[in-house]
């Protein structure tokens, strides 16, 4: 009798805790959308972005594709075609916690997600664009920036870096070394 006492003092315990943290994170996504308003931050045009001053942003893009926003560094060229290139992105950066696909243009290969850092849930806005190089090579061009002014302790340049050296990785594995 003890035994299924305690097992059920546990799951009325593991469930409450679930609740609490489950109702913390509605309540801080509330609050910032509040503050800042809303997570997504709508689109962005890669070819015309200029960069806001002094911001978090960071920008992963080739200075042809963002000629006016100063990139942060050069993602690579792969031998992969533009539209594998693209679904491997989305199954990086939508495998990640936290980070949802929120948009998505075929046209122009192009999708956004709405990631949050885990304790805190402060929402970022991050756009993909895949650009078609010709003869089966590829690159891309990553766009990361939290809403608000203030420091993101360089989350976002983590971010970037971090999807682009993961999807590098995917590439690397899909494509044969010559």
């Amino acid at each position: 009798m003890k035994t299924k006492k305690a097992v059920a003092t546990g799951l009325v315990g593991v469930g409450l805790g679930y609740t609490l943290w489950r109702g913390w994170e509605t309540g801080i996504e509330f609050a910032w959308a509040r503050v800042l308003g809303p997570s997504d931050q709508g689109p962005v045009d890669f070819d015309t972005l200029k960069r806001r001053p002094r911001s978090t942003d960071a920008l992963a893009s080739a200075r042809a594709v963002s000629p006016r926003a100063n990139p942060d560094f050069d993602p690579p060229v792969f031998q992969i075609d533009p539209d594998r290139l693209r679904a491997l992105a989305a199954e990086v950066i939508g495998s990640e916690a936290d980070t949802v696909k929120v948009f998505s243009d075929t046209g122009i290969r192009q999708d956004r997600f709405v990631t949050r850092t885990r304790l805190l849930r402060f929402p970022a806005t991050a756009d993909v664009r895949v650009l078609d190089l010709g003869e089966g090579r590829s690159t891309l061009a990553i766009y990361s920036r939290s809403p608000g002014p203030g420091s993101d302790f360089g989350a976002n340049r983590k971010r970037v870096r971090r999807w682009v050296d993961r999807i590098a990785e995917r590439v690397a594995k899909e494509t044969p070394t010559p």
